[in-house]
């Protein structure tokens, strides 16, 4: 039997059998196909995929297709979400739609937060932030709603629900925790929100390509079932995805909204972020003498994690630092320090940023 997978829950991940046990392709053998892949691909944090051949041919093509991605308002962005923000960047040089829900209906189901303050955080948090990074929510081709405020969505998740039952929710989510109805109906809403740039006032059927965590997998797999009864009625298109690693939190655990001995969150003070970096937990062994000699073990290190999700752009720069590292002649303190500075600089330029974008953060929903 396959195991479940919580999109709710924290859990140990083992990427590897994932890939294997729910039929998910590799970046790695479709890479060399992509003429611009994004940094991440690349770096192998982008690792999974489903059907994002298809959106690559479409890329190729200059034809429409649209990317879904959203955020459940119930805590503070932190660092480990900038990455998703990285590849939207990308998708919107590659022409695509943007359609960006604010699960404030999860967010009441599943955490039980009031519909005023997902919006408030949705502002504060999210979309400010976004913006501030980079992101052009101001294009016509983006569409950044609530979900408890847009009709259409909740039609289409009528529709959805039609088209599923309550033994295959649970074959897939398990609900063992779930004490309400309401959070068996959240997936359904989120079927809703990665279809809904194929219903006519969007342009009708396109493909979709979804990149989230390996967590939310259920979700792609319950949409592609339910996409698949609906093309007869409706011509829908199975959603592609793709599959990124976590950020490995500073403790060494995954990087989380509710832990914040584990997180940089992006509206930090910058000296507060300075100080966590330079308490974070490395790859360096325990002595000086161990390190020279066997060298530190960099898969095991967020520091170096920082430096390959984030800060350097340049491969060759991080292949040397890796290199150092390996070979023992790059002290974690001397990597830390450099990590510090490449964070300060960039928070203080976030920061600035932020004023201005919360302004237009508040007029988009």
């Amino acid at each position: 039997m396959a195991d479940l997978i919580d999109p709710w829950a924290s859990f140990t991940l083992d990427y590897d059998k994932l890939v294997n046990q729910f039929g998910i392709g590799k970046i790695s053998e479709i890479l060399n196909d992509i003429k611009n892949p994004q940094r991440l691909m690349q770096r192998g944090v982008i690792f999974g995929h489903r059907e994002f051949n298809e959106i690559n041919n479409l890329i190729n093509q200059n034809k429409d297709f649209a990317v879904v991605t959203g955020m459940m308002p119930s805590g503070q962005m932190h660092i480990g979400h900038k990455m998703v923000v990285d590849q939207l960047k990308w998708y919107q040089d590659m022409g695509a739609m943007l359609s960006l829900p604010i699960a404030d209906l999860e967010a009441y189901a599943a955490r039980d937060m009031s519909f005023e303050k997902g919006r408030e955080i949705a502002v504060n948090e999210y979309l400010t932030n976004w913006i501030a990074l980079g992101l052009d929510l101001e294009r016509d081709n983006v569409n950044v709603y609530l979900q408890s405020q847009n009709q259409q969505l909740q039609n289409l998740a009528f529709k959805a629900a039609n088209k599923t039952n309550f033994s295959q929710l649970k074959a897939i989510y398990g609900f063992e925790n779930s004490t309400n109805i309401a959070h068996v109906q959240a997936p359904l809403m989120q079927v809703a929100d990665i279809l809904l740039p194929q219903i006519e006032e969007f342009g009708g059927p396109k493909k979709v390509v979804v990149p989230v965590g390996i967590d939310q997998d259920p979700h792609i797999r319950l949409t592609r079932d339910i996409a698949h009864r609906l093309h007869e009625e409706t011509g829908f298109i199975q959603p592609a995805s793709t599959y990124h690693r976590f950020l490995t939190g500073l403790t060494g655990d995954k990087m989380s909204s509710s832990k914040p001995n584990t997180a940089i969150y992006l509206n930090d003070e910058t000296k507060d972020v300075v100080k966590k970096v330079k308490s974070a937990k490395t790859g360096g062994r325990e002595t000086l003498k161990e390190q020279e000699e066997l060298g530190g073990e960099v898969d095991k290190c967020v520091i170096y994690e920082m430096l390959l999700y984030h800060f350097i752009d340049d491969d060759k720069e991080l292949a040397q630092i890796r290199q150092d590292c390996l070979n023992g002649t790059l002290r974690c303190g001397d990597c830390k320090m450099k990590t510090a500075e490449l964070m300060e600089e960039f928070m203080d330029d976030l920061h600035e940023k932020q004023v201005e974008a919360r302004e237009l953060a508040n007029t988009l929903i």
